[in-house]
């Protein structure tokens, strides 16, 4: 990509990977879904600042570091971040395939800011890493801290069962889902990674496509438990395989929409 002119806008729309500004928010909100706890409050605060700079060509901005950092500086009452922080949040985006970073020229080929290019949540891939807002162990804890922890997670679930799940998840899935995870808070979070999945589509998908996926998923998810230990995150995996489902149904049920009217 070298020979980019800065502030040639007209130029750097052939790099948006959006059509919409809302297609641009939901594919954020699934990168933070997954990366969130990788990075830190001030980290998040320059992501969050970059994404809105990004909105009059969704998904792309070719602001001065300059110029984010003293819009954060305003809005935070003049308590904004520093240079190092935002550096340290590209890296980290770059790194994790959120961003795609290329430089600009100007007119006389001295180098000028940095063309930011956030990329589209994988839809076909298991993301890298384990979060997806989902309780987690950190390496460094002692042993007796985990003991502990696992303890209280017992005396927890032994209180909280399937029996005591939302009556937004429907019953076929609790019925399942218990069968291998049986505390009401672990199945109601794999219910919301499913909804979240639909995402953008959900707008053609009612309730039972929906909970067809859900299960699929769920049951794929299981076999590759058993016989892949390997899998870090069940949330995530379940999280790639219904929302590659739900793109191949959300084309199916556009097609048989259009087949109809011909």
């Amino acid at each position: 990509m070298a020979g980019l002119k800065s502030g040639n806008t007209e130029g750097f729309k052939q790099f948006s990977q959006f059509s919409s500004l809302k297609e641009l928010n939901t594919h954020i909100e699934m990168w933070l879904a997954v990366y969130k706890h990788d990075f830190s409050k001030g980290e998040l605060v320059g992501f969050k600042r970059l994404v809105r700079f990004s909105a009059k060509i969704p998904g792309v901005c070719n602001a001065k570091i300059g110029t984010v950092l003293k819009a954060i500086h305003e809005e935070y009452n003049h308590n904004g971040i520093s240079r190092s922080t935002f550096k340290r949040m590209i890296l980290k985006a770059k790194e994790l395939g959120i961003l795609t970073v290329c430089e600009t020229e100007r007119k006389n080929g001295s180098q000028s800011s940095n063309l930011y290019i956030i990329n589209r949540f994988p839809s076909n891939e298991l993301p890298k890493e384990e979060n997806l807002n989902h309780p987690k162990e950190t390496n460094n804890l002692l042993k007796t801290e985990k003991d502990q922890k696992i303890k209280e997670r017992k005396e927890a679930s032994s209180e909280l069962d399937h029996t005591y799940v939302s009556e937004r998840v429907p019953q076929s899935f609790v019925q399942l889902v218990k069968c291998f995870f049986p505390e009401a808070k672990t199945i109601e979070e794999y219910w919301r990674t499913v909804n979240m999945a639909a995402g953008s589509y959900s707008m053609e998908l009612d309730i039972h496509y929906i909970l067809d996926v859900a299960i699929q998923s769920f049951k794929l998810l299981m076999r590759k438990l058993k016989f892949n230990r390997n899998v870090k995150n069940p949330f995530a995996y379940l999280y790639g395989i219904a929302e590659n489902k739900f793109c191949v149904l959300f084309h199916e049920i556009l097609s048989d929409k259009y087949d109809l009217k011909m």
